[in-house]
């Protein structure tokens, strides 16, 4: 199983971007798919996750700004960002859930807020 991330880069503050995470096998074969970041220096958090019912569930820093989804025939997930804040750059890692003791991570992508 292999996820490929794509899509980081450098946007200004209130800018928006969107990042994609494909997967080598059918996204619905996965309990849950999500998005994960590490900002610098800290600790890799939860962004928002997507189970395979739809169900979704974000962090609070980024309700209302980030919507996660997927399209199924593409076996690809994204992350839609907008409102970018300066505290939201971070590298930005893609993770499927298989099943207990399973779990799949895109290599990460760098999100940058800079002005």
């Amino acid at each position: 199983v292999q996820l490929q991330a794509s899509g980081g880069g450098l946007v200004q503050p209130g800018g928006s971007l969107r990042l994609a995470c494909a997967t080598s096998v059918s996204i619905l074969q996965f309990s849950t798919v999500g998005w994960y970041r590490q900002p610098p220096g800290k600790q890799r958090e939860l962004v928002a996750r997507i189970t395979t019912g739809g169900s979704t569930n974000y962090a609070d820093s980024v309700k209302g700004r980030f919507t996660i989804s997927r399209d199924i025939p593409k076996n690809t997930m994204y992350l839609q960002m907008n409102s970018l804040k300066l505290e939201d750059t971070a590298v930005y890692y893609c993770k499927a859930d298989w099943g207990p003791g399973y779990t799949y991570w895109g290599q990460g992508t760098l999100v940058t807020v800079s002005s």
